[in-house]
C-alpha cells in the first residue's frame, strides 16, 4: 500500500473560467440624472458607493488612483441624482462619468473628448500595437479581493487570471480594442466590459456572488460516483481531440519567515497532446523567456529545492493523468459526497467533496471537484494531502537536502482549472503550495517555516499547424528549473500575459538587493 500511494503522489507532484454577459452598449447618460434615496451613512467610499448600487442598480468601474476605496467619508439622508451622489461621495465635482449598460465608469475629466478612455498605457507598452488593461476584482458584498478570476477574450483564446490579491494585467493587440473582456469565477455572476473602456486606468471591479434559487433546482439524491464516472466517460467529447500549442506563464518561488528567498519566472510554449487513450507521445515544453530574482541578503543556504516543478504542471492536468481519487480502481480508498451546487458562467456545477477513508494511513488526498451539471466537464479541482498524514510525504517532494536538516511538510495543496474555447475545454490554471518546517537535527528550537510554490496559467491557445518540437528545443522538465542556464534580455516580458506578483511579494522584492537575470528567445 505504501509504495502504491507514494507512486501516485509523485505522479501528481512531478508538478477561470470565462464568462458570458449581456452585450455592452452605450446607454443614455440621462440615467445619471435619475433620482435615488440615500440614508444617513458614514463609511469608506467603497461602502457608500454600494449604497448607490443598492438604490440604482448600477455598478462602478474606476481607477484606484482616482478614487480611494478605503477613504472614509459620509453622506446625509436625502434625495440625490445618481451624478450628485457620486460627486458627494467621491468629494470631487469634476469627475468624468460614463454610463455603459449597467455600469458607470468614473474617471478624471478627459482633456480631449474620450482620449483618456481610448489611449493605451504607453508607460507599460514595449510594442506600440499592444495595450494593457489592469485592475483588481472584489466581492461585491464583502469587498474582499477574489483570486484566480478568469480574465480574457474567449473568442481569441487570450487571457490570464487574477493573483492572490485579486489583481490582474491583460495585454492585448490593438485590433481587440472593441472586444469584450470577460471576467468569471466559480460562484459569481460573470461580467463583460469593452476593452477600450478599461484602458489607461487601474480598474476596480466587483463580481456579484451567484445565488441559486431553490425553484431552479430539482431536489433529488445524487450519486457522486455516477457524476465522476460520467465526467470520465465524456472526456473525449469535452477535451482536446488533437494536439494544441499553449502559450503559458510559469512561476515558482521560495519564501521563508525572514522573507523572500528567490523566484523564477518563464514563458513557455507547450506542445499539448490531446486526451486520447490511443495517442502516443508526451507533452513538450519550449522555453521562450525566463528570468530569476534572488535575495542576495539571504545568508543561510536553503538546501531544499522544488522537485520537477515544470513536469508537475504537466502531470497536474488531472483530466489526462487521472489521480487515484478519479480512478475507479482506487475508489475504495475514498469517501465521496455531493455537497453543493454552484454556478460558473451561468451554468450549474455540482460540487463533489472527497476524503481518504479513516482506515487508510498513507498520505492521500481530500478536496473538492467542480463538475458541470449538463456536459459533465470537470471545471476545477482543489485538493491537498490529508493534514493528518502530510508529514509522511517528505520523501516525495524534496529533491535533495542536507543531512543536518529535518524537514516536515505542514500543508501541501493544489488547484487546477479548465476553461472552454470553441466548445472544447483546455487547462487554464495550475497552482501548488508547499508549506514546510525546517530545522537542524538535534536542535529543540529554531525551526524555520518555508513556503514553496509554483503555478502556471494558459495565456493563448493555438490549434493550427501544431507539430512536435525538435528534441534540441524541448526543455528537460524533470530537472530543477531554477538552475536552468539562460542569458540576459533587457526586453524581458514584451507582450506576454503574466500573473501579477502578490502585494507581499512585490513589497519583499522592492526591499531587497535583487539580482535579476533574464533570457530571450
Amino acid at each position: 500500500m505504501k509504495s502504491r500511494g507514494s507512486y501516485l503522489f509523485i505522479c501528481l507532484f512531478a508538478w477561470l473560467l470565462l464568462s458570458f454577459a449581456l452585450p455592452v452598449r452605450a446607454d443614455n447618460e440621462d440615467a445619471l440624472n435619475r433620482i435615488i434615496e440615500l440614508p444617513d451613512a458614514e463609511g469608506t467610499i467603497y461602502e457608500l458607493l454600494e449604497k448607490v448600487t443598492e438604490s440604482s442598480g448600477f455598478l462602478f468601474i474606476y481607477d484606484s488612483k482616482v478614487i480611494r476605496n478605503d477613504k472614509t467619508t459620509s453622506i446625509k439622508q436625502g434625495t440625490y441624482s445618481i451624478r450628485q451622489a457620486i460627486y458627494q461621495i467621491a468629494g470631487n465635482q469634476h469627475l468624468s462619468l460614463r454610463v455603459i449598460e449597467k455600469y458607470i465608469l468614473i474617471d478624471l475629466p478627459a482633456k480631449n473628448g474620450d482620449e483618456l478612455l481610448s489611449q493605451p498605457n504607453r508607460k507599460d507598452s514595449i510594442v506600440e500595437n499592444y495595450f494593457s488593461i489592469e485592475g483588481t476584482l472584489f466581492n461585491q458584498y464583502t469587498n474582499e479581493p477574489i483570486p484566480f478570476v478568469s480574465v480574457g477574450i474567449p473568442a481569441e483564446a487570450i487571457g490570464t487570471i487574477t493573483n492572490m490579491n485579486g489583481s490582474f494585467r491583460l495585454r492585448l493587440p490593438d485590433s481587440l480594442r472593441s472586444s469584450e473582456v470577460q471576467f468569471s469565477h466559480i460562484g459569481y455572476t460573470p461580467q463583460a466590459h469593452v476593452a477600450s473602456g478599461l484602458i489607461g486606468r487601474l480598474n476596480t471591479l466587483s463580481l456579484e456572488p451567484s445565488v441559486i434559487s431553490l425553484q431552479e433546482v430539482i431536489i433529488r439524491l445524487v450519486n457522486p460516483h455516477r457524476i465522476i464516472n460520467d465526467m470520465i466517460t465524456d472526456r473525449e467529447n469535452n477535451y482536446a481531440k488533437q494536439p494544441v500549442y499553449l502559450t503559458t506563464f510559469y512561476r515558482e518561488g521560495i519564501e521563508r519567515k525572514k522573507g523572500f528567498v528567490n523566484m523564477t519566472e518563464a514563458v513557455f510554449k507547450i506542445y499539448k497532446t490531446p486526451f486520447n487513450k490511443h495517442y502516443i507521445g508526451n507533452d513538450q515544453v519550449k522555453l521562450l523567456k525566463m528570468r530569476r530574482t534572488s535575495n542576495e541578503n539571504e545568508q543561510d543556504t536553503l538546501i531544499a529545492k522544488i522537485k520537477s516543478g515544470v513536469n508537475a504542471t504537466l502531470l497536474l492536468d488531472i483530466v489526462k493523468n487521472l489521480p487515484d481519487f478519479l480512478n475507479e480502481q482506487y475508489n475504495f480508498l475514498y469517501n465521496f459526497a455531493h455537497t453543493d451546487i454552484t454556478v460558473i458562467d451561468d451554468r450549474m456545477v455540482n460540487v463533489i467533496t472527497f476524503e481518504q477513508r479513516k482506515d487508510v494511513k498513507d498520505p492521500l488526498y481530500r478536496g473538492e471537484l467542480y463538475i458541470d451539471n449538463e456536459n459533465n466537464t470537470l471545471i476545477a479541482a482543489h485538493f491537498e494531502i490529508h493534514p493528518k498524514y502530510v508529514e509522511k510525504a517528505v520523501g516525495m517532494i524534496i529533491e535533495r537536502k542536507s543531512r543536518t536538516l529535518e524537514i516536515k511538510p505542514q500543508q501541501v495543496s493544489y488547484s487546477v482549472s479548465y476553461k472552454p474555447w470553441n466548445g472544447t475545454y483546455y487547462i487554464s490554471h495550475i497552482r501548488g503550495d508547499l508549506h514546510l518546517k525546517i530545522k537542524k537535527k538535534k536542535q529543540l528550537f529554531g525551526s524555520t517555516n518555508v513556503h514553496m510554490w509554483f503555478e502556471m496559467v494558459t495565456c493563448k491557445i493555438e490549434t493550427g499547424d501544431v507539430n512536435r518540437f525538435p528534441n534540441n528545443e524541448s526543455l528537460q522538465t524533470r530537472t530543477i528549473f531554477a538552475e536552468t542556464d539562460f542569458v540576459y534580455d533587457e526586453h524581458f516580458w514584451g507582450d506576454f500575459n503574466i500573473i501579477l506578483p502578490e502585494e507581499k511579494l512585490n513589497e519583499a522584492i522592492s526591499k531587497i538587493t535583487s539580482k535579476i537575470e533574464e533570457s530571450g528567445y
